[in-house]
């Protein structure tokens, strides 16, 4: 009998080569359709009783969640005489290796940023305040692991109102033992497959 895929590596304490362990985990899930599915009804659920208009998102890549069904869902759903439901994608500054985020909808003209992900093009920036934030790995109280390049974290020190955030990932992820660092922002929320593990 073959071991699930994440029985198979013990999470190596350097982050960098934890990244990696990650990463090919969850591009090896043989589930990730199903568990994908999941995570998308978790989402759509979790969304109903948030008050935000504004949501920023991102464009998956490497085997991550796809948020933006849900999200188009969350948008079609606002009652009439409601304020416009609006979602965004991340465009980074070169400059600042800080991230806005642009107004984003299905069949929007899109362009490849400096790193090969898909932005808007042209489109207008706004202030999200509810941002869903990408995990390769996450630990207890909202501790975050991404791609190591700290797009997300040097935003949040400085994005003011700050937006709530959630992230999103699946359960092979979850670290027990990843602690912060000090330019870590902690999440306010976790969502995976299972259902809402942190919502603070």
């Amino acid at each position: 009998m073959t071991l699930p895929f994440k029985l198979q590596l013990e999470p190596s304490r350097d982050k960098a080569v934890l990244r990696k362990q990650l990463q090919a985990e969850r591009m090896g899930l043989l589930d990730r359709h199903k568990r994908a599915a999941q995570l998308q009804e978790v989402l759509q659920v979790w969304l109903i009783k948030r008050p935000e208009t504004t949501i920023g998102a991102y464009w998956p890549i490497k085997g991550e969640f796809d948020a933006l069904p849900a999200l188009y869902r969350w948008s079609e759903a606002a009652e009439p005489g409601q304020p416009p439901r609006r979602i965004g994608l991340p465009v980074m500054n070169r400059e600042t290796k800080r991230l806005s985020f642009h107004v984003w909808y299905p069949g929007c003209e899109m362009e490849e940023d400096a790193y090969g992900i898909p932005k808007p093009k042209n489109t207008e920036i706004f202030h999200p305040q509810l941002l869903l934030v990408p995990c390769v790995g996450y630990g207890p109280g909202g501790v975050r692991l991404g791609y190591g390049g700290g797009f997300y974290d040097r935003t949040l020190a400085e994005i003011q109102p700050k937006p709530y955030t959630a992230g999103l990932g699946y359960s092979h992820g979850y670290v027990p033992w990843l602690e912060p660092e000090p330019h870590d922002v902690p999440l306010d929320a976790m969502l995976n497959e299972e259902g809402v593990q942190l919502d603070k």
